[in-house]
């Protein structure tokens, strides 16, 4: 049983971020993390997405949705600790470079999944995965499994702390990345008050735009103030 689960979508800046605060702390206590499937997608089917977020939302959580069945498809031809590796390369094509026109919507294509599935490890025919909406109803389960965890109200990252009996929790969302003694202070901070009893939330809107080349903001620098209400940059509530 892993230590903890974290559920992510490729496409979101700031499960990114904190799935690298995970890994920090994973290496220096030697934690098990399993990584599972969310979709921002499928969370969002329901909205407008025309009348409700910035432009490019819907191809953006789209490709997230595509990316997620090549993930899906590779941990069931590979095994779960190939997820481990291709989540740390989407991540690394993402949102480690600067961002560039159209990215939104070429990251849910095969020009830009197949140099990450080498980047992993990985055979190129898993970007077959893209087109075959088979794997959906794999990634609602998981989705689904992650708000019956939480509640409906929540984003991702979602992470459930030992399970199965431990309390799981929307975040934390983090717009910068600690050095290594601080992200395990951090954790522990984090874990202490997810364990208290009866905590159900602790929570601001106003988010810095994330320490990452594709936002343009880089280490040491403090990126402008958005208000994230609802979860996200939604135009309406």
């Amino acid at each position: 049983m892993a230590d903890l689960r974290f559920w992510f979508d490729p496409v979101c800046p700031f499960a990114w971020m904190t799935s690298q605060w995970v890994r920090q702390v994973s290496a220096q206590r030697q934690y098990d993390v399993e990584w599972r499937f969310i979709s921002l997608r499928l969370l969002n089917a329901h909205i407008d997405y025309a009348t409700h977020f910035p432009p490019e939302y819907e191809a953006g959580h789209t490709s997230g949705l595509r990316l997620l069945r090549v993930a899906a498809r590779a941990r069931a031809e590979h095994g779960p600790e190939a997820v481990d590796r291709l989540y740390a390369a989407m991540g690394a094509h993402v949102f480690e470079v600067p961002a560039t026109d159209g990215d939104a919507a070429r990251r849910g294509t095969r020009a830009f999944v197949e140099p990450v599935l080498a980047h992993a490890g990985l055979p190129a025919e898993l970007a077959a995965a893209l087109d075959d909406d088979s794997w959906d109803a794999q990634i609602q389960a998981e989705t689904d499994e992650a708000l019956a965890l939480t509640g409906k109200d929540v984003g991702t990252p979602i992470l459930h702390f030992r399970p199965p009996e431990g309390i799981a929790f929307f975040g934390p969302v983090i717009s910068r990345l600690p050095a290594d003694e601080e992200a395990v202070e951090l954790w522990d901070h984090v874990v202490a008050l997810a364990s208290f009893p009866g905590f159900a939330e602790l929570k601001r809107s106003l988010r810095e735009r994330p320490q990452l080349p594709a936002f343009g903001v880089r280490t040491g620098e403090v990126g402008r103030s958005e208000d994230w209400h609802g979860g996200s940059r939604r135009q309406k509530r």
